[in-house]
C-alpha cells in the first residue's frame, strides 16, 4: 500500500492505494485563509497538522488493515508559503501563502540583481518564498532573527512525520534560492536575500527517500515501522505525476483556483523575461515549465459570492458551448497576476457592460477572460520553444462543457477530458511514492484513459482571436488608469 498526502490551500486530502495504483479509500480535511490586511494571506502551520491527524484518524477507523501495509508515502502541497522556525522547531508566524502580494517591493529588489534571473531561470515574483524573508527582515526583525530553519508547507508535514528538515527539488525551485538548472541551493541567492544555507531543509529528489516515519506516528496510526516518506512534489509537479505529464511534449492545463498551463522539459530552457515559471520536476533530470494565473476558478466563485448563487449554478445556466464570444471583456487581475505580467499590483476589470446583459452574460465574460489570460500563458510557454499540440484538462472548471468548448477555440488547441477516476496531486504524489518504493518510472507515471477530446470550434477561431487582442490591449490602460 501508498499513501499520498496532498497539502492544498483550502484543505488536505489523503489518498490510499494499492501497488497497482488503484485507490483504497481517501479522506480530506478543510481550512480557511486569514486575510488580515489587504493583499495578505496567511494559515497557521498547526491547522495543517490537525488536518492531518484527522484525516490518519479516518483512515485508521475505515481502513487499519491496508494503512499497517504502507511502504511509503508521497507528499504534494501548495508552493511558495513561508514556514519559519526556531531552533526547537516552534513556528515563529502564520504561514504567508504563495497568493500573498505583500513583499511585492522585495522581490522588486531582488529580481533587479544581475544574478536573480540567471540563476533562479525565473522572475522573482512577489509570491516565491525569498521576498518574504527579506518583508520580515524589513517588518519584523525579531522574528527575523530567531529562525533557524524556513520550511515549504508541505515539508513542515514532513517535520512532523519525519523530525526531518528536507524538500524535494520541484518544491525548492520556487523559493528564489534555488539553482534551478543545477538542482542545489544557491549560496549567492541565500546571500542575497540575507539568508544562509544552513537554514535551508535538505534537498532531495521527489522520488528520492527523505526519512522514515517516527515510531510514536506509527503506532498511534497504526503505519508499519519500516515505513518511509519520500520527497515528493509541488502542486503543479505532483498534479504532473498524476496525469502522466513527464516528458517533452506534454502538457496539461488546470482549472483550479489558479489557472496553469504545465509543460514537461526533458531539459532546462528558461525564458525568465516571458513570465513562465521554469522548475525541476519531481522526477530526477528532467524539469516543467508553466504558466500560471492567479484566479481561474476563483473568478467565477468571486462573481458567485457577488450575486449570491452557487457557482455550480451560475455554470449550469450556460449553454453546451458557445455561440459567439462575450461582448463583454473581464480582466481576471483580482489578487494581481503572474504569467506574463508580473504585476501585484493590476486589478480586475469589467469592459462593455450594457444594461441589457444578463448574469448569464457575466459568468460568460469570467470564463473567457479566464481563457483569454490563459491563451496568454500559452503564448509565453511557445515562446520558450515548448510543444503543446494538445492539452489534458484537469480541475474542477473541467466540469462546466461551455467552460472547455470556450477554451478549445481560445486557444486552438484540443482539449482532452480524461475519463472518471482518480487524477492529479494526491495521485502523483502516491506514484511519486511508488516509485521511490522500487516501481518502473514509466510502468507508474502513466497517461489516463481520454474519455472526450474537444476540438477548436474552426466557426469561432477569428472571432475569439480578434477579442482576445482587444482583451490584450486592455491591459495597459487598466495599468495606468489606476495607478
Amino acid at each position: 500500500m501508498y499513501l499520498g498526502i496532498d497539502l492544498g490551500t483550502s484543505g488536505l486530502r489523503l489518498l490510499l492505494s494499492d501497488d497497482a495504483g488503484r485507490t483504497v479509500d481517501t479522506a480530506s480535511a478543510d481550512f480557511s485563509v486569514q486575510n488580515p490586511h489587504q493583499g495578505w494571506s496567511e494559515q497557521h502551520p498547526d491547522a495543517w497538522v490537525d488536518g492531518l491527524r484527522a484525516t490518519l484518524g479516518v483512515l485508521k477507523h475505515r481502513s487499519a488493515a491496508d494503512l499497517a501495509k504502507v511502504r511509503a508515502i508521497g507528499l504534494s502541497g501548495q508552493m511558495h508559503g513561508a514556514v519559519v522556525l526556531d531552533a526547537d522547531d516552534r513556528v515563529l508566524r502564520p504561514c504567508i501563502l504563495w497568493n500573498d502580494t505583500r513583499s511585492a517591493a522585495e522581490a522588486a529588489e531582488m529580481d533587479a540583481s544581475a544574478d536573480a534571473r540567471r540563476i533562479s531561470g525565473n522572475i522573482v515574483f512577489p509570491g516565491f518564498t525569498a521576498p518574504k524573508l527579506m518583508w520580515m527582515a524589513k517588518h519584523e526583525p525579531d522574528l527575523f532573527a530567531r529562525i533557524t530553519k524556513v520550511m515549504l508547507p508541505k515539508d513542515y508535514l514532513r517535520l512532523f512525520l519525519t523530525g526531518q528538515h528536507a524538500t524535494d527539488l520541484s518544491d525548492a525551485a520556487g523559493t528564489a534560492w534555488c539553482d534551478v538548472g543545477g538542482r542545489v541551493w544557491s549560496d549567492d541567492l541565500l546571500a542575497a536575500s540575507g539568508m544562509r544555507a544552513d537554514q535551508m531543509p535538505r534537498l532531495v529528489e521527489g522520488s528520492e527517500p527523505s526519512g522514515q516515519v517516527r515510531a510514536s506516528i506509527c503506532e498511534e496510526f497504526g503505519l508499519p515501522k519500516t515505513a518511509i516518506v519520500v520527497g515528493g512534489g509541488a502542486d503543479n509537479a505532483a498534479a504532473a505525476c498524476g496525469s502522466g505529464c513527464v516528458q517533452e511534449g506534454q502538457a496539461f492545463v488546470s482549472l483550479g483556483t489558479s489557472g496553469v498551463i504545465l509543460a514537461a522539459r526533458d531539459r532546462y530552457a528558461p525564458d525568465p523575461a516571458t513570465g513562465v515559471h521554469t522548475f525541476c520536476h519531481a522526477l530526477p533530470d528532467r524539469w516543467y515549465q508553466m504558466g500560471v494565473i492567479l484566479a481561474a476558478t476563483d473568478a467565477l466563485n468571486w462573481l458567485s459570492r457577488l450575486v449570491g448563487k452557487e457557482a455550480a449554478d451560475l455554470a449550469g445556466r450556460l449553454p453546451m458551448r458557445p455561440e459567439r464570444p462575450s461582448a463583454v471583456q473581464f480582466l481576471p487581475y483580482l489578487s494581481g497576476e503572474r504569467t506574463p505580467h508580473n504585476d501585484a499590483e493590476i486589478r480586475a476589470a469589467l469592459i462593455g457592460l450594457d444594461i441589457a446583459h444578463d448574469r448569464t452574460e457575466m459568468v460568460a465574460a469570467v470564463m473567457q477572460g479566464v481563457g483569454f489570460a490563459l491563451r496568454d500563458s500559452l503564448e509565453a510557454l511557445r515562446g520558450t520553444g515548448a510543444r503543446i499540440d494538445t492539452l489534458l484538462a484537469v480541475g474542477g472548471g473541467t466540469q462546466s462543457n461551455y467552460w472547455l468548448h470556450a477554451l478549445a477555440s481560445i486557444l486552438n488547441v484540443p482539449l482532452q477530458r480524461p475519463a472518471e477516476g482518480e487524477l492529479g496531486a494526491a495521485l502523483g504524489a502516491v506514484r511519486l511514492a511508488m516509485v521511490g518504493d522500487g516501481h518502473g518510472v514509466s510502468d507508474t507515471m502513466i497517461r489516463p484513459e481520454v474519455q472526450q477530446t474537444i476540438d477548436p470550434d474552426s466557426t469561432l477561431s477569428a472571432a475569439y482571436d480578434a477579442s482576445y487582442a482587444q482583451y490584450r490591449a486592455l491591459y495597459p490602460n487598466i495599468k495606468a488608469a489606476i495607478s
